[in-house]
């Protein structure tokens, strides 16, 4: 058996994000970000996730906001420091998303200030949501273990503890998340898998009738 569930994306649960999904809204810089070339775009999130999608959308964007409910970032020093010296980011904190704008595409977020509750418009044309991968490990709760950050375990390349069962992709993989990788995995897991078959394959003996 090889187990390939993968990874999703957390999303803010608003109902405009769902509508928009792919009109604008996305959850994967490196999958999208090259459509927003030349647009004022943002991204929401606090850690280290987010500061590396908005980094990288700046290679598109003319401007990239960073969204952020609290005052402090749960990202490295580090990386908030690589942020902050970006010219082309503009840090918001203290802020929530409490819509997006558009009909057919997006046009621009309705924030609200968590420690005044004013409101405000923020016009632009995408949003890349960086609040988190949820792996999909409901099915093998309590027989395949997982590491510290909720992934599956692997063992020896692509063996799980399990004999005969293997895991591919982004149900452990929380590093890359791209679709090559999980394509590189899958086809590791496969080897290993056609080669665990062959070893436990059955020994066939000749039997003599005599004569």
């Amino acid at each position: 058996m090889i187990i390939a569930t993968g990874a999703s994306a957390l999303w803010l649960g608003l109902e405009s994000e769902d509508r928009l999904r792919g009109r604008g809204v996305s959850a994967c810089a490196t999958c999208d970000g090259f459509f927003f070339r030349g647009k004022e775009i943002a991204v929401v999130g606090g850690g280290d996730t987010a500061m590396e999608e908005a980094l990288y959308l700046t290679r598109f964007a003319t401007k990239v906001h960073l969204l952020h409910r609290r005052a402090e970032f749960r990202a490295s020093r580090i990386m908030e420091a690589r942020v902050e010296r970006d010219p082309k980011i503009r840090i918001h904190r203290n802020v929530i998303i409490e819509g997006i704008e558009g009909d057919t595409s997006v046009t621009g977020l309705r924030l609200r200030d968590t420690r005044t509750d004013a409101r405000s418009e923020l016009p632009l044309e995408g949003l890349f949501v960086a609040i988190g991968y949820r792996p999909n490990t409901g099915p093998f709760e309590g027989w395949l273990e997982k590491d510290e950050a909720g992934y599956l375990a692997v063992h020896s390349e692509t063996h799980s503890r399990i004999e005969g069962v293997f895991v591919a992709g982004d149900v452990h993989d929380h590093r890359y998340r791209q679709a090559v990788t999980a394509a590189g995995d899958g086809c590791r897991a496969a080897i290993d898998a056609e080669r665990w078959l062959e070893e436990h394959a059955p020994v066939e003996t000749a039997v003599s009738t005599g004569g």
